[in-house]
């Protein structure tokens, strides 16, 4: 019986970068926030929201049970998050976009 050669294949080392993940800031619906308060603490803590948009997502977060008010990197989310929650806001956990 005669051995065969063995043939190692050298592993291919690439290098793939991937971009962080996004992440959802999410606002629920409750029964004692005002629509008032919750449309202030949106233009208070998420950057750039005007009015006009914080009033839309106020009316979504009460008809449709919650919004999406914020998508980005986890640090930054993680932050708005936290200050719409200590605010009063009833807040879903974070999501991966």
């Amino acid at each position: 019986m005669t051995a065969s050669p063995t043939v190692i294949k050298e592993k291919e080392s690439k290098v793939v970068s991937k971009p962080y993940p996004n992440y959802k800031v999410i606002v629920l619906n409750d029964d004692f926030n005002t629509f008032k308060h919750v449309a202030e603490c949106l233009m208070t803590y998420i950057p750039g929201m005007t009015s006009d948009r914080a009033w839309d997502l106020t009316n979504q977060i009460h008809f449709e049970g919650q919004a999406i008010v914020w998508v980005g990197p986890q640090e930054q989310a993680e932050l708005y998050h936290q200050q719409l929650k200590r605010a009063g806001l009833t807040m879903a956990p974070l999501e991966e976009a």
